[in-house]
């Protein structure tokens, strides 16, 4: 059953934390796209009639996009196009030529000089409420390809960056963006052998970071729900090393059920109605799955060993986890109510921290091998792995909305006394290229992406 305990933050905080994300989750409506923001269509003031070219996310990755992308104006215009121009960048598939009109009817001439593919033109107006307009054009046909304007509060003026970015990453690569998202990470601060660990969420950017706890105790492994603003995470809160969850929306939070041993490694289900997670039964674990409306609970492996890391399929039928029931840690796929256990990780070394990738069509895993971790993906039958990035320590993969980038920590080596350690947090394609370091105020570990507008 879930039960109230102590908050982990004060009543005040918990208030100030409300009022906070309100801004972002507030009431929605016809024609509204995300919490706040309302949208329009504008239509086209040229077209040409020439058929539309096609580009791909692997034609992008080989050669990038290349795009002129001006100012929107002065304010609050410049820094829109500031994050939007990061967020395109960043995606390695683009490459953002700045120049061009804000507004008004694109030159063509100028973009093609200029050897761009696309072209956006956009104006900001208004103060406390602003009207966002984004025009995207294709250069060779000179047909607008997209046409909108945002209506919104001016505090939400980075939410709306992040919304055009994703605009224009899906009508010039055919799958949705993921730039309107959220990451839950532990940040860490202080020396390596006592590190003050406090729950934490910023933009998948890595602007806007918040501290959600205090820092008492040991805090591990957030998980975002799919479909509330909930957070599922570890914390050894009163020396008692349990599941908690929680509500972005109030600062409030409960412990997952009540079990004899340790909890640790939850994951929601997809469609956020139950959490599954391991616990500690004789000296070995085994996975739960909790059910969050009615706090009852089902245990899905009685290996005797060690079954942890469960992360379920995108469509719910099955869990992969990480056992060392055949002797040495590795992965395992079997029924999402438990039976059928088939293991599917057979490289070189030990395989663990598996998730499932929102397409379904891979798994991402951290691989230990002769000392040194590596990062990689596989498909569900174990077929195709490939590493992606290694170092002294890469893990705890997640992956984006759209499954093509995996977000992960990286730690560095101690010297002596701890001196020379850092943990950060990377993100690398799905296909091994454009690795890069997230920018976050201090150190950080453990990210967890949420889903598209959470």
């Amino acid at each position: 059953m879930l039960t109230n305990s102590r908050p982990l933050i004060s009543d005040q905080d918990a208030d100030a934390l409300k009022n906070l994300l309100l801004e972002r989750r507030t009431l929605m409506g016809a024609g509204l796209v995300a919490g706040g923001v309302l949208a329009a269509p504008l239509s086209a003031f040229a077209a040409s009639g020439q058929p539309e070219a096609e580009i791909t996310v692997d034609q992008a990755r080989t050669a990038p996009i290349p795009l002129v992308l001006p100012n929107f104006g002065g304010g609050l215009g410049g820094q829109i196009a500031e994050v939007l121009t990061n967020d395109l960048t960043n995606t390695g598939l683009f490459k953002v030529l700045p120049g061009g009109a804000s507004g008004g009817a694109p030159d063509f001439a100028s973009a093609k000089s200029m050897g761009a593919r696309a072209l956006v033109t956009g104006s900001v107006s208004g103060s406390g409420s602003v009207r966002v307009e984004m025009r995207l054009w294709d250069v060779l046909t000179q047909q607008q390809i997209q046409g909108t304007a945002y209506t919104t509060s001016a505090a939400n003026w980075r939410r709306i960056a992040h919304i055009v970015g994703d605009v224009i990453y899906e009508r010039m690569l055919g799958e949705k963006g993921y730039f309107d998202t959220r990451i839950a990470f532990i940040s860490r601060s202080g020396p390596r052998a006592h590190q003050r660990t406090r729950l934490a969420i910023m933009d998948q950017d890595g602007a806007n970071s918040r501290m959600l706890t205090a820092g008492n105790w040991l805090t591990l492994t957030p998980r975002f729900s799919p479909v509330k603003d909930q957070v599922a995470f570890m914390s050894y809160a009163n020396n008692r090393p349990r599941v908690y969850l929680f509500d972005l929306g109030s600062g409030r939070q409960q412990i997952l059920g009540e079990f004899a041993g340790i909890s640790f490694a939850p994951r929601f289900s997809p469609d956020g109605r139950s959490v599954v997670l391991s616990v500690t039964r004789n000296g070995g674990s085994d996975i739960f799955v909790v059910d969050l409306a009615s706090g009852s609970r089902r245990q899905i492996t009685a290996s005797g060993a060690i079954d942890t890391s469960p992360s379920y399929s995108p469509d719910g039928s099955q869990i992969v986890f990480n056992s060392d029931r055949g002797g040495s840690p590795q992965l395992y796929i079997m029924s999402a109510s438990g039976g059928g256990a088939r293991r599917i990780s057979y490289g070189h070394g030990t395989y663990g921290s598996p998730v499932w990738s929102p397409r379904g069509d891979l798994i991402a895993f951290t691989r230990i091998a002769n000392g040194s971790f590596s990062l990689g993906v596989m498909s569900p039958d174990g077929m195709g792995e490939r590493i992606m990035t290694e170092g002294f320590t890469v893990e705890s993969p997640s992956f984006c909305p759209n499954g093509r980038v995996l977000a992960y920590c990286r730690q560095s080596r101690a010297g002596a006394g701890g001196a020379g350690f850092n943990s950060s947090i990377g993100m690398v394609d799905i296909t091994g290229f454009n690795d890069r370091a997230l920018l976050t105020p201090g150190q950080a570990s453990d990210p967890a992406w949420s889903p598209l507008n959470g």
